[in-house]
């Protein structure tokens, strides 16, 4: 854990950063850098250039619970990967005929998704390696909760969380099932990760299929 209390000018010097706070033993291969997209990529695009690694995006749709699509009952992630909340489904008695119907709505979202930031291409195996989930932020961490969760079932050799701010809460929350959680940033009290940058415009997709094809196109860098 790290803690600073300055402002990143935008997601690819928080990235920078990052790279610098990653072991160094993490430069030696059999690393993979995994983007939460859209946020995340510009981010992890700096970590993966430093680290000579790999980048592809990792896609997670949360399964709203039906009538209260705010509490996830699971999810659903990049290579067909489902982790569903036991104590919701089994508290709520929710069918598994309603999950199925929630989780194929949000997997045509997944694979439009995929489609236009991956172009075919099928995602990186993970199997054996060091996967370095990144996002631009955590706020709650249920997204990256169900990453952490889906990432594990292809069986890597070690899942790392790396986030340039984030809740402390949530940081500390996510160390209990990520092998290794960095967070460049932890304010107390937090509101939200749009106040730890200067410019936290979107992020489009036109960005993100450009930085996964290793051009570093869009807006100038700052810092």
């Amino acid at each position: 854990m790290f803690q600073d209390e300055r402002a990143f000018s935008d997601r690819r010097e928080a990235g920078r950063e990052l790279a610098r706070l990653l072991p160094a033993s993490l430069r030696s291969g059999d690393v993979v850098v995994l983007a939460l997209p859209r946020g995340g990529v510009p981010v992890a695009f700096e970590i993966a250039q430093a680290l000579g690694a790999p980048l592809d995006v990792f896609l997670v749709r949360k399964l709203g619970t039906p009538g209260h699509p705010e509490l996830a009952m699971g999810a659903i992630a990049s290579g067909g990967i489902r982790v569903l909340n036991d104590e919701v489904v089994e508290y709520l008695n929710i069918p598994r005929e309603l999950i199925d119907a929630v989780a194929q709505r949000e997997q045509s979202e997944l694979e439009r998704r995929e489609a236009a930031y991956r172009h075919g291409k099928p995602m990186l195996p993970l199997r054996n390696q060091t996967v370095i989930l990144v996002d631009d932020g955590l706020a709650t961490g249920s997204t990256m909760k169900a990453a952490v969760e889906a990432v594990k079932h292809e069986q890597p050799a070690r899942v790392i969380v790396a986030v340039p701010v984030g809740a402390p809460e949530t940081c500390r929350a996510l160390e209990t099932i990520a092998d290794e959680v960095i967070c460049a940033r932890m304010p107390t009290p937090f509101s939200a990760v749009g106040q730890w940058y200067r410019d936290f415009a979107q992020t489009t997709d036109e960005e993100v299929s450009a930085l996964l094809k290793g051009r570093p196109e869009g807006r100038p860098l700052h810092g």
